[in-house]
């Protein structure tokens, strides 16, 4: 039976975020972290799901809250992409004092070209896994409206609405968009690159996971036929994960 422990570390911000680690019962493989999509947690199926394959194989998982969101705490408003890099970068650290890795990173949507830009950082690295991620966090613009922007830039902040939730948003979040560049980064990767495309991906194109998995020098391409953006559907999420294992038994 898999062991669970429930953590908190200090993130990026100083905010201190949630995360839980997931213990496979037999020997351990190796150590994953995971990082969720913009605005979700932890708690999504698409973590969740992942993070119980991978322990079932014998992987030490660790996925966790971005600051303001899920169980962390801070203000999700005063966030950017930089910040999620620098939570990567703090989590990686926690697993690293518990002296189990990580050797594998995996992040979802803007969460995994995040964990691309947070590789750099990273020297304890055996492999990246983008699942349905975007070659250019400026791709996230699409999901607010014109009109929101426009609000942003002359208050400074505001109230956007994003799957169907408010979410505040600040200028700070808008400016940093343009300073990051993933495919720079996965040129740059020294360990193999995972990309994992949904087919039916009505967030993520599938011209912005076909970029990505063609910027990096080690790079392999896998697509989930009928697959939407979250991997709703079980069977998707087990395709996904099955990826994920198959692919960790080839370059390990």
């Amino acid at each position: 039976m898999a062991d669970s422990e429930t953590i908190s570390f200090i993130g990026s911000t100083g905010a201190e975020l949630s995360g839980v680690i997931n213990r496979p019962a037999g020997p351990v493989e190796g150590s994953a972290l995971i990082a969720h999509c913009f605005t979700c947690s932890k708690d999504l199926h698409t973590v969740t799901r992942l993070s119980a394959a991978l322990v079932e194989a014998g992987w030490l998982t660790m996925a966790f809250d971005f600051t303001g969101l899920g169980r962390s705490e801070g203000e999700f408003g005063n966030t950017s992409v930089t910040s999620e890099v620098g939570d990567i970068s703090r989590a990686a650290m926690t697993l690293i004092e518990r002296g189990a890795g990580p050797c594998l990173l995996v992040g979802h949507s803007l969460g995994g070209a995040a964990a691309v830009l947070a590789s750099q950082r990273l020297h304890t690295l055996d492999g990246v896994v983008a699942i349905a991620s975007p070659i250019d966090v400026g791709h996230v613009r699409h999901l607010i409206r014109p009109e929101s922007e426009a609000t942003i830039r002359e208050e400074g902040c505001a109230t956007v609405d994003i799957g169907g939730r408010p979410f505040p948003l600040g200028v700070g979040f808008l400016d940093d968009l343009e300073i990051h560049d993933v495919a720079e980064a996965a040129a740059d990767l020294q360990v193999p690159l995972l990309v994992v495309q949904a087919g039916d991906d009505k967030v993520v194109a599938a011209d912005q996971t076909n970029r990505l998995a063609a910027a990096a020098p080690r790079s392999t391409l896998v697509s989930i036929p009928g697959a939407d953006h979250l991997f709703t559907k079980r069977e998707h999420a087990e395709q996904l994960a099955a990826a994920v294992i198959d692919w960790l038994a080839e370059i390990r």
